[in-house]
């Protein structure tokens, strides 16, 4: 089947196929015991590059709305490594900016205003664009006026300019790119900067994080074609920070045609991604055969440890966990519980694997022989909780980090 390139148009087909994990439900659709005896909805997991502009992406089998529900269970707050990350960023972009309090940032996909509480304590006027209801109540009752609402350039056009506008892991979440993008640039003040965060391309493929791959994704990003992107839209690329959240992310600053130039930063991670090939098609040609061996070498200890007596639990009930479990085939037969700190993922049970989500409380008094660390990005923050316990990792590859004594 032929799509259709969310950026320029051109036609997908199978020969532009970067990699396929089947079909699979919405990451983040968690069940409720009632909903275990409906039927489950599942959509292809196909993800294609475009051949003319180079935008590697998901076909929007679920739209937006169907995705991002008011009862959407992500909640940034609940990864205190996340929260710590925002508080950096506004301290950084108060003193990089001039930031005052005649100042105005807008963030996009504000979730429960992890980030704007930030700016909130320093007095600067801070607007939350966020669609879910239950991560915009959670905003609100921080203080932090939020709209509920996606974001695009017919929104745009009905708010005060920012000074400031704040896209975090948000630009891949959105079907049309364009308009998104788009609306960035007519919200931004004539002079103001926009700070746009993202897992990086070359740090998927590099790190077999195919994980990472899910519905709510619809997009998956380079450098060179956000910079292509925005200036189709009348922005450039002027500054980018490689950082290390979500396996590996970059922090691109937008501004307005002609009012920055590039750092030497961009040009060389520009040159980092030429050298990979990232636009050519051999740069994802064995892709598939690495997310198959990790899928090999997961099952393959799930069912010896199953042989051998041992009891294997999980942490995290993160999107990406469920990617890797629906991939793998793995049920609460081989992966009893997950606990997860989200009180909205609590006593539902994971889709498509159907495994029950517990509290971290209820899952410390388990006993058990290893935890099987889904959200591998936070092992750190895990191995405080579980200091004493063999904590293992599937991506990129099967990893054991051993006890502290």
């Amino acid at each position: 089947m032929a799509y259709a390139c969310r950026h320029c148009g051109s036609v997908l087909g199978d020969s532009d196929t970067v990699i396929d994990l089947g079909h699979q439900p919405p990451s983040n659709s968690y069940l409720t015991t009632e909903q275990l005896a409906m039927p489950e909805v599942t959509y292809p997991l196909k993800v294609y590059v475009c051949p003319n502009c180079w935008l590697v992406q998901l076909p929007a089998h679920a739209s937006a709305e169907e995705l991002f529900t008011a009862d959407y269970a992500y909640f940034s707050s609940t990864s205190s490594s996340w929260c710590a990350h925002a508080e950096q960023f506004v301290t950084l972009a108060v003193e990089r900016l001039d930031l005052d309090l005649t100042s105005h940032v807008v963030e996009l996909a504000s979730n429960d205003g992890y980030l704007l509480q930030y700016f909130k304590k320093k007095g600067i006027s801070c607007l939350g664009i966020e669609p879910t209801h239950a991560t915009a109540e959670a905003a609100r009752g921080k203080g932090i006026e939020t709209i509920e609402c996606f974001f695009g350039l017919s929104l745009a056009e009905q708010l005060e300019p920012a000074d400031l506008v704040v896209a975090n892991n948000v630009l891949a979440h959105v079907p049309d790119i364009n308009d998104f993008v788009a609306g960035i640039a007519r919200l931004l003040k004539i002079n103001g900067r926009a700070s746009i965060e993202f897992p990086h391309l070359l740090r998927l493929l590099i790190g077999n994080q195919f994980d990472t791959i899910y519905h709510e994704h619809y997009s998956y990003l380079s450098l060179r074609i956000v910079q292509r992107i925005a200036h189709a839209k009348g922005m450039d690329v002027v500054d980018v920070e490689e950082l290390p959240t979500h396996g590996g992310s970059l922090r691109v600053w937008l501004a307005h045609k002609g009012i920055a130039e590039p750092t030497a930063s961009v040009l060389a991670i520009l040159h980092a991604e030429a050298e990979i090939g990232l636009e050519q098609h051999s740069a994802y040609s064995n892709f598939q055969t690495r997310a198959e061996r990790a899928k090999f070498k997961l099952l393959q200890f799930l069912l010896d440890a199953k042989r051998q007596g041992k009891r294997v639990l999980g942490y995290g009930a993160a999107a990406k966990g469920n990617t890797l479990l629906n991939y793998t085939g793995v049920h609460a037969d081989l992966l009893e519980y997950v606990g997860d700190l989200a009180i909205s993922k609590q006593n539902k049970f994971l889709p498509g694997s159907h495994i029950p989500v517990i509290s971290p409380e209820q899952l410390a008094a388990q006993k058990f022989d290893s935890l099987l660390v889904l959200p591998w990005n936070l092992i750190d923050e895990v191995t405080e909780q579980f200091p004493h316990k063999e904590l293992v990792t599937a991506i990129p590859d099967l990893r054991f980090c051993s006890k502290q004594v």
